[in-house]
Formats: C-alpha cells, structure tokens, sequence
C-alpha cells in the first residue's frame, strides 16, 4: 500500500494501522479483504430497502455493514452504520432515511479511494 493512498483513507477515517495489526500484521490479507468490499452487497441491499421501506432487510444489511466496517477498521464508515443500526433496531425508518445521505457519501468516497488503491495494485503486477 503506497503512502498516498494510506493518506486518503486516513483523511476518511480508516485506521490503516490497527486494521493491519488486526490481521496479524499480514498486510496482503488486509487488502484483500479491503478490495472485496467493494463488490459487497450489503451496501445495495440497504439502500434498497430503506427506498422501499423494508426495515427487516435495512437492518441485516446495515448491521452486516456496520461489523465489515469494524473488521477493516473503516472507522468513519463504521460510525455513519451504527446511526443507521440503531433506529432500524427500533423500527424508525423515518430516522434511518434520514441519516443514510451521510452514509452513502462516506461509503462513496471509501470505494472511490478502494478502486484507486486495486487499480494501482493490478498495474503494479503487470
């Protein structure tokens, strides 16, 4: 991981640093966990159902979302989940669509900066 791309997930909130520590040091896995959110589903699922009104569904998504984020140490995207968590717990979809703008915004910009960092890594094995 090039110190560049360390800088923009830090600015966004991910703690490079205990994620890797997390996987024992292994920065290879770490990035290959961190490269396969970016297909995960969980994010269009939420989305989906908070549009739709399926608090059921919101809140499996946003909850598997939420220990993802944990996991990866995605630490602002982690929090913006938890506020989505928490009123889908107690049924209040008014609130989760309320505050899922802020997560979508952070979630963009974590897989903006992911796509960059697996970009340069699969040039970098050419």
């Amino acid at each position: 991981m090039n110190k560049e791309i360390i800088k923009k997930l830090r600015r966004i909130g991910v703690d490079t640093e205990s994620a890797i520590e997390r996987f024992m040091g292994n920065e290879a896995l770490y990035t290959k966990f961190a490269f396969r959110f970016i297909d995960d589903k969980n994010y269009e699922e939420l989305v989906n159902a908070v549009e739709t009104g399926d608090g059921k569904k919101a809140f499996a998504a946003a909850h598997a979302l939420k220990g993802i984020c944990g996991n990866l140490s995605f630490v602002s995207l982690y929090h913006a989940a938890s506020e989505l968590v928490e009123p889908l717990r107690g049924g209040s979809m008014e609130s989760a669509r309320k505050r899922l703008p802020e997560f979508v915004r952070r979630y963009d910009e974590l897989i903006e900066i992911l796509r960059e960092w697996k970009d340069e890594e699969e040039r970098a094995r050419v």
